[in-house]
């Protein structure tokens, strides 16, 4: 009886899957954020070294916000801050991310670097009266970025999701910027020491007059100095009608000319002085007062 023979089943060669294709970096945003990266690298350098930017002549607007308490945050440049966000833009722009998850993380970057740079520029018009050529630029660069972004939305995002996702984009953004807001107005500092009040009463119930102008980054710095208790210093607001506007009449009659300037006890002190110095300098007691 002959013998059947088994056949073998052939092996079929698995072939390793094709590796997916490289997804093409987003040249137009790499683009625009390497113009941010210049124009706040620039600032920062500016920051740092303590030279003026170009364009910005002494006591121009420019100059105005550059040196006003709204160009540092925790001790560093805003502009710093400013590269990091344009840095992070360009660095997944160009990174083979998924479309949709690129996207959605390069808009909700822009939208939050959009709502800082406005913020920042609306103060600097608010409390400075001042506005910064530099700045405005940053702030056009981080438009353009938002509007690009947003009209090439994929078409894998469509409809209300994607409505939802934007809102919840927009309430980080307005904590952050809530948080930045309290931290420039203080919020976060230590607590005021009483002393400070008692001498700001002090100053005013001796006759000491404090010149300055709400624009003025040094008057912010002295201010700042007493905390809360500024308002009750013997404070002459010099620039009641903008910063062009006519200067008041008793900082003419008393031939006012920087800011901030002190007169106290017929002496004049064109400078920031700590509240040790104005203790000195007008016979308050600062060691003895109460503590509590």
């Amino acid at each position: 009886m002959a013998k059947t023979r088994r056949k073998t089943p052939r092996r079929t060669e698995t072939r390793p899957a094709p590796a997916p294709a490289a997804r093409a970096p987003e040249w137009t945003v790499v683009g625009l954020a390497t113009v941010g990266m210049l124009i706040t690298a620039y600032l920062t350098l500016v920051a740092w070294t303590g030279a003026g930017p170009a364009l910005c002549a002494e006591g121009s607007g420019c100059d105005v916000v550059q040196q006003s308490r709204w160009s540092r945050v925790l001790g560093l440049p805003v502009a710093l801050w400013g590269f990091g966000v344009y840095a992070l833009l360009a660095l997944i722009a160009y990174a083979g991310a998924p479309r949709l998850k690129r996207w959605r993380r390069l808009w909700m970057i822009a939208f939050i670097g959009l709502s800082i740079s406005a913020y920042l520029t609306v103060m600097g018009i608010v409390a400075l009266d001042a506005v910064c050529i530099w700045c405005l630029l940053s702030l056009a660069t981080i438009t353009a970025l938002f509007i690009w972004l947003t009209f090439r939305r994929p078409a894998t995002a469509p409809g209300v999701p994607w409505l939802n996702w934007s809102l919840s984009s927009v309430v980080v953004a307005a904590v952050i910027v809530g948080t930045l807001h309290a931290y420039y107005s203080d919020l976060f500092s230590p607590p005021e020491d009483p002393r400070l009040e008692q001498l700001a009463l002090h100053l005013d119930d001796t006759g000491a007059r404090y010149y300055g102008a709400y624009w003025c980054p040094a008057c912010q710095q002295q201010n700042r100095l007493f905390r809360g208790a500024y308002e009750h210093l013997p404070y002459v607001e010099c620039s009641p009608d903008g910063r062009h506007g006519r200067p008041a009449g008793e900082c003419v009659t008393a031939g006012i000319s920087n800011f901030p300037t002190w007169i106290i006890r017929g002496r004049r002190y064109e400078e920031i002085l700590t509240p040790e110095e104005l203790a000195r300098h007008s016979g308050f007691d600062w060691q003895g007062a109460r503590r509590d």
